[in-house]
C-alpha cells in the first residue's frame, strides 16, 4: 500500500486522481470547475486528516476517494459562485448596491 501512497502524493491534475481512484467522470464538468473540485477535494483531504488520525493507508485512500467523489458531485449540482471557495466569489463589489440595501422610508 504504501506504493499507492506514493503514488497518490505525486498526482497534480484533476483527471489524475479520477484515474487514480478509477472513477468515472465528465471532461467538460472537470475542464469547467478543475480548480473549485481540486479546492473542495483539498478542503476535503484536511479534515480526513484532521480528524481520522489512526487510519491505515488503504482506509485514507478510500477516504479520499470518497472525498474526490463528493467534491466532483457538488459540481454537478452547483456552481462555482454558489460554492464561493475563494476569495474573489466571497467579497462584495464596492461599486454595487444590492437590491436587499434598498429600502424606501
Amino acid at each position: 500500500m504504501s506504493e499507492d501512497w506514493s503514488k497518490f502524493q505525486k498526482l497534480t491534475q484533476a483527471e489524475e486522481y479520477f484515474d487514480f481512484f478509477g472513477l468515472p467522470y465528465d471532461q467538460k464538468v472537470v475542464s469547467v470547475n478543475r480548480l473549485h473540485i481540486l479546492k473542495k477535494f483539498s478542503q476535503s483531504i484536511q479534515e480526513i486528516d484532521e480528524n481520522y488520525t489512526d487510519l491505515s493507508v488503504e482506509e485514507r485512500l478510500n477516504k479520499y476517494c470518497e472525498a474526490l467523489q463528493k467534491a466532483y458531485q457538488v459540481f454537478l449540482e452547483s456552481t462555482p459562485q454558489e460554492q464561493k471557495l475563494f476569495k474573489v466569489f466571497k467579497q462584495k463589489p464596492k461599486n454595487v448596491v444590492t437590491l436587499t440595501e434598498i429600502t424606501s422610508d
